[in-house]
């Protein structure tokens, strides 16, 4: 093992979804990951509280992310436009990572416990970007409903992201379900 290589996080996250995929999440241990990694435990423990982190330690980022855009909206913007303004945004946390989103998606969709992480991720979005709309003014229920809606959207234009079987941009596909939820709530 060298004494340093660049790029510790990435190595060990790219080995652990090696191993996820080759072995299952359950049978993966963190001495594998690192081992794979040319890396120690410790080095590790650096940078992932458990093996579980290194498929949700972008959570932050996104959180982040999302809500800044949702803060940076112009106050002419309605609640949803907002919301849409941000879920696009983040399509530039995944630009280039198609491949390794889909990989981590399949190892998430095969463990229940992974399952439930990712349900407790996209719950905490929820009520981030609620509270963010609740600091521009809008009113708990709705800052509530658009955010649910918001994630829902993400969801949903995730998975058609991760499954297109062409090269699409994900703010794009954001937008496009974002355009189908508004015809489908729109009066006659």
């Amino acid at each position: 093992m060298s004494r340093w290589q660049p790029n510790a996080r990435g190595r060990l996250e790219h080995a652990a979804l090696e191993l996820y995929t080759e072995r299952g999440f359950d049978q993966t241990t963190v001495a594998g990951i690192a081992e794979r990694a040319g890396l120690t435990e410790r080095t590790f423990f650096r940078y992932f509280a458990d093996k579980r982190e290194v498929l949700f330690w972008g959570q932050g980022a996104l959180m982040e992310l999302v809500t800044r855009h949702i803060a940076e909206a112009p106050d002419s913007a309605s609640p949803i436009d907002a919301v849409g303004a941000a879920l696009k945004a983040t399509g530039e946390l995944f630009e280039g990572r198609r491949e390794h989103a889909r990989r981590r998606q399949a190892v998430i969709d095969a463990n229940a416990g992974l399952q439930e992480r990712e349900l407790i991720k996209l719950a905490s979005l929820a009520v981030a970007m609620a509270e963010e709309l609740g600091r521009r003014g809008v009113g708990e229920p709705a800052a509530k409903l658009t955010a649910e809606a918001g994630v829902a959207v993400f969801k949903v234009a995730f998975d058609r992201w991760i499954s297109a079987t062409k090269n699409s941009d994900l703010a794009e596909v954001v937008g496009q379900s974002l355009d189908e939820l508004r015809a489908l709530t729109a009066s006659t």
